[in-house]
């Protein structure tokens, strides 16, 4: 089971199409087998602060270890998997 988190600033178009995109590139890679955090950083600033999240969007593998993070643009399927560390089953 995969484990992610991503943070975001507020509930905009921007926001709103990033975790779409994301949740059809996980469920696509990975057959549904995985869980998703969507964190709003105006909601929840203390949970960015606390993990290092310095810009939005990014995208924090947290299960299987290494933990790694992605920032930025995101719409680019193979760079976000590659620069995760993964691999679609």
């Amino acid at each position: 089971m995969y484990e992610f988190k991503l943070y975001v600033v507020g509930r905009t178009a921007k926001a709103t199409r990033t975790i779409e995109e994301l949740k059809a590139l996980l469920t696509s890679a990975f057959d549904g087998h995985y869980s998703l955090e969507v964190i709003d950083v105006t909601q929840s600033p203390q949970l960015a602060q606390t993990n290092k999240v310095m810009a939005t969007p990014t995208l924090e593998k947290v299960t299987p270890e290494p933990a790694r993070k992605v920032v930025g643009d995101l719409s680019n399927s193979e760079t976000v998997l590659l620069a995760l560390g993964l691999t679609p089953e």
